[in-house]
């Protein structure tokens, strides 16, 4: 049986020149000194994926160009058109918000029977 392999397991990548980081947005406290933890490489970029897809419109100061709309898909009946339209989203927002990604592809895999979707990008 193989597990599902996280990108987090190698978060930190020797052959990265460049370490992407960001604030903790939990706001952890570091375990030497007062200072808040931050995330980096890998686990930067995927919380800022998770938060440019669930971004609503004028959700981002100064920019309400950049907007997610996934959530706007929150209600509606699991079926192939919806898939198709969370899979348009999800590669429009990383296409053009997230330049750290080198997208192959999305796939959402719908489950009408249960009403629920599973979504995958690579």
């Amino acid at each position: 049986m193989s597990a599902y392999k996280d990108a987090q397991a190698q978060n930190d990548i020797s052959r990265n020149v460049r370490q992407y980081s960001d604030l903790d947005l939990f706001f952890t406290k570091k375990t030497v000194g007062s200072d808040v933890n931050k995330v980096t490489d890998i686990q930067a970029v995927k919380r800022s994926l998770r938060n440019l897809i669930n971004l609503n419109a004028f959700e981002k100061p100064f920019h309400p160009e950049i907007v997610g709309g996934i959530n706007g898909l929150l209600f509606e009946p699991m079926d192939e058109i919806t898939s198709s339209l969370m899979e348009t989203i999800i590669r429009d927002v990383i296409n053009n918000y997230e330049p750290r990604v080198d997208l192959n592809g999305v796939s959402v895999i719908s489950r009408e029977d249960t009403n629920e979707n599973l979504s995958i990008w690579s």
